[in-house]
């Protein structure tokens, strides 16, 4: 699904024509910017959210990645590879904490200790029952929430204790449901937006999780085998697949 929204990228296209009229240098380009994450950073270096001067205006989950951003390539073992987007200019801090352990291998090998069906995957977690785990700088850290990232199908979010505050290295991929309109409207306290609501309606979520959860990032391939192994895989009485679902790899590369 890609739905059409004014993102920072049109505001940056926008800009960069006003400024080659003045000076035929231009704006930047995409892969002259700095990794997500620089070995040896510290918390402090990373606001937790940008919103504000993103130049977003709508809900960012199915903005496509350009030439040159880096993105997550996800290998899951005997299964395939999913590839996700991560928001960067709207979430600094924790797509830092992500991109950091991924640059550390920390989560090769691991599993997705808990699948539940038409809801979402869980991994992320060295100890294997959704009781480890710790952030790129140790321990917890807040990874906060934007304005302009959603639940809907295929949302990447930080698991957590009752709060963004308690964001660690547990992530989980949404599935979720469809939901008519009429179910949506206990919803609009949240300020849903008409696409935001299109989403929703037409490719699902878990609209209810909206708020209290980091969502950082999107898958823009891959989908498929996300939804397999939450709808088709067998789980004990924990949510935990009876057969281990392995991820053989997480890698950062470059979008081309």
């Amino acid at each position: 699904m890609k739905i059409s929204v004014l993102t920072k990228k049109t505001v940056a296209f926008v800009l960069c024509v006003a400024m080659t009229a003045v000076a035929f240098a231009g704006c930047g380009k995409k892969d002259e910017k700095e990794p997500i994450y620089k070995q040896g950073s510290k918390e402090s270096d990373y606001e937790t959210c940008l919103d504000d001067s993103s130049g977003y205006t709508d809900m960012a989950n199915y903005t496509e990645p350009e030439k040159g951003e880096e993105i997550v390539v996800m290998t899951i073992k005997d299964k395939g590879t999913v590839k996700i987007q991560l928001f960067p200019e709207l979430l600094p801090k924790a797509c830092a904490n992500f991109a950091g352990l991924v640059s550390q291998g920390y989560y090769d090998g691991l599993t997705f200790h808990r699948v539940i069906a038409d809801f979402m995957i869980q991994g992320g977690d060295p100890v294997g029952n959704g009781t480890g785990g710790e952030s790129i700088w140790g321990l917890r850290f807040d990874g906060g929430t934007s304005k302009y990232l959603y639940h809907v199908k295929g949302a990447l979010a930080y698991a957590n204790s009752g709060a963004t505050s308690t964001d660690g290295s547990q992530f989980y991929i949404v599935v979720g449901q469809q939901f008519p309109d009429e179910v949506l409207d206990s919803y609009a306290a949240a300020g849903l937006t008409e696409t935001v609501r299109k989403a929703y309606v037409e490719e699902g979520g878990t609209p209810w999780l909206d708020g209290g959860y980091t969502v950082f990032g999107q898958v823009f391939e891959g989908m498929d085998i996300v939804e397999d192994i939450c709808n088709n895989t067998t789980v004990d009485s924990a949510d935990k697949p009876v057969d281990d679902v392995i991820i053989e790899k997480i890698e950062m590369a470059v979008y081309e």
